[in-house]
């Protein structure tokens, strides 16, 4: 993945045939629209040969057509606003493919995540975490309900695990101002990317905390930060981007973390399960609500 894709383009404008230009221009103006185009079509809107638009993507460095056009779905996750990202979707699909498009788009960024993942980076994100001294989280927008997922569930394995929640960024950093080298942040962000994100993993950074980053291109405004870079498809430009991808890899990250911490949690576990039961806190087959109590 290039850069900047509008960057790399404008430096290189001087040097462009004068169709390689039109590619160019057409880009830049209406790259929501050539980024679901083959290299055909794109060729044919803007009057030059299919081979053209494939000779212009290998001028710009990549290694073919594909990795161009993904580029450009880079740009419109990022700045497209929810309006337009609706009109956007609905040319693309019918009422009735909505289910079928969505579904297959989610498929397909769990396996190409799976695919990338770096596992050795993985694995030592797994020992920061379980090491640190404190584990803080965050995530702004739609990437907060990540966040307080991991939260929930490290919060049962780990001692000390604090979800940064407020929406303050003053309050953030206040949240915030203990932490250091002994501590890590996972950090989670993608398109559109919150500046509030950006601004508190620069801040644990600042401060020499471990960062462990969750997001969706080494584009990302997060992603120069990090200790342990922790990559997840998440393509798909419409009101909402896909987020099982990264739902999975905090899923497996908190499988690691209780396999790694079973021996040292079994007797807190164990407790927290007999809790459960004198509560009644989960349904059970065959079992009623206690009438003298009323406990569920």
């Amino acid at each position: 993945m290039k850069s900047n894709l509008t960057t790399l383009i404008l430096s290189r404008m001087a040097t462009f045939s004068k169709g390689q230009k039109r590619i160019a221009q057409y880009i830049l103006e209406h790259y929501d629209e050539a980024a679901f185009m083959t290299a055909l079509r794109l060729g044919d809107t803007v009057g030059v040969s299919e081979s053209t638009v494939v000779r212009f993507a290998a001028e710009l460095g990549f290694e073919g057509y594909p990795e161009m056009q993904k580029a450009v779905q880079e740009m419109i996750r990022s700045k497209l606003d929810t309006i337009r990202r609706i009109e956007l979707t609905r040319d693309r699909m019918s009422d009735r493919e909505v289910a079928d498009n969505v579904l297959a788009y989610d498929m397909s960024n769990i396996r190409q995540t799976l695919d990338e993942l770096p596992r050795d980076t993985f694995y030592e994100a797994v020992d920061a975490i379980i090491h640190a001294r404190k584990v803080y989280i965050f995530g702004a927008g739609s990437c907060r309900s990540l966040a307080n997922f991991a939260a929930y569930y490290l919060k049962m394995l780990l001692g000390e695990i604090h979800l940064v929640y407020t929406s303050s960024q003053c309050e953030i950093f206040e949240e915030m101002f203990a932490i250091n080298e002994q501590d890590v942040l996972i950090g989670l962000s993608f398109p559109r990317y919150s500046s509030k994100t950006a601004k508190t993993v620069h801040f644990a950074h600042s401060r020499k905390a471990k960062i462990v980053t969750i997001t969706d291109s080494v584009l990302s405004p997060i992603a120069g930060y990090a200790d342990y870079l922790l990559l997840a498809h998440s393509d798909m430009a419409s009101i909402v981007d896909s987020l099982v991808a990264p739902l999975s890899i905090i899923n497996a990250l908190i499988v690691a973390v209780s396999v790694k911490t079973l021996d040292q949690n079994r007797e807190k576990l164990t407790e927290l399960e007999n809790l459960w039961d004198t509560y009644r806190v989960y349904e059970k087959d065959g079992e009623n609500e206690d009438e003298e109590t009323g406990l569920l």
